[in-house]
């Protein structure tokens, strides 16, 4: 059976056809280990003899050319430099990925869609979108993802609960750092997202495209079709169909309780745990979830004599 599969390159072609005919005719002898072809055998030869090593740090590598590039590591030295903007790199590719950015040249053009990239690479994770591929499994759920990047992600906010990134004004952790400067702009009041059509700027690109819809009717709504009620995003009509279906897929580890919605069952979770992440900034008083502190903080600015605060 063939595939529709497009290639860049004759070579790349010829190395996946082999999937097709299950062709291994290449061995290597130290392991009996079997490839497609003999550039890929020698790429693996190259397992069993690592003999050019680091002085410095005692790293090994498979050839010079890549211990010689590893020593700019520690000298500095960065020999290839753009006649434009001066930059230097330690490597001869990336330079002409630099100058491709630069002059937003994008010759690595898509067979099926005809979108354009700066980089072969990110060519190649865009064909997944028209193959279904995801080639990256998560080892601890065997979800499967198109991107590397994805599957790191995924195992972040999943199955681990380690939060890095610390906001210095209020404490707050973030598992992404992308969420904490997504945070900061709480406190800095900046709202980096303006709308075309009129004067109102928002903190949120999420915020300026629910504006957009609701208010100049721009972009795409999402309807249910079961009792035509519309949301700006896919997920909100996703996490409403459950309600229509009954379906509670997400359960407590701790209790026999079943939640529609992953935020629904992280905010039971808070009930098991003595960890209480928000923080009053009137009194200093402790919660566990957002919809107490809300409460309170409303109480609590009253009983000072302030106007009404309610948090977004």
């Amino acid at each position: 059976m063939v595939c529709d599969k497009c290639f860049m390159r004759k070579a790349d072609l010829m190395v996946h056809k082999v999937i097709h005919t299950e062709e291994k005719l290449h061995l290597c002898t130290q392991c009996e280990k079997t490839f497609p072809t003999q550039r890929h055998l020698k790429q693996h030869m190259n397992v069993h003899s690592s003999k050019y090593k680091c002085t410095e740090c005692g790293k090994c590598f498979r050839s010079k050319d890549k211990l010689t590039v590893h020593r700019r590591s520690h000298s500095g030295e960065k020999p290839f430099q753009c006649t434009v903007c001066g930059k230097q790199f330690r490597t001869a590719h990336v330079l002409p990925k630099h100058r491709r950015i630069r002059s937003r040249e994008k010759p690595y053009i898509c067979c099926n869609c005809g979108k354009s990239f700066a980089e072969s690479g990110n060519l190649n994770s865009h064909m997944r979108v028209h193959t279904g591929d995801k080639p990256f499994t998560c080892s601890l759920c065997d979800r499967s993802f198109r991107l590397s990047g994805t599957l790191l992600s995924h195992k972040r906010s999943v199955h681990s609960n380690r939060r890095p990134f610390e906001c210095c004004d209020c404490g707050m952790l973030f598992k992404r750092y992308h969420k904490l400067k997504c945070h900061i702009r709480i406190h800095t009041g900046a709202k980096p997202y303006s709308c075309r059509h009129c004067s109102d700027y928002f903190t949120f690109s999420s915020q300026l495209k629910t504006h957009l819809l609701k208010s100049h009717n721009e972009g795409t709504w999402f309807t249910c079709h079961i009792c035509e009620k519309m949301f700006t995003k896919n997920g909100g009509l996703q996490r409403h169909i459950l309600y229509h279906k009954g379906v509670k897929p997400y359960v407590c580890s701790d209790c026999p309780k079943h939640f529609y919605t992953k935020g629904e069952l992280k905010s039971h979770q808070l009930k098991h745990s003595d960890i209480k992440l928000l923080c009053c900034g009137l009194c200093g008083k402790e919660f566990k979830c957002k919809s107490y502190i809300k409460v309170h903080f409303k109480k609590c600015s009253n009983n000072l004599g302030l106007c009404d605060v309610f948090l977004h």
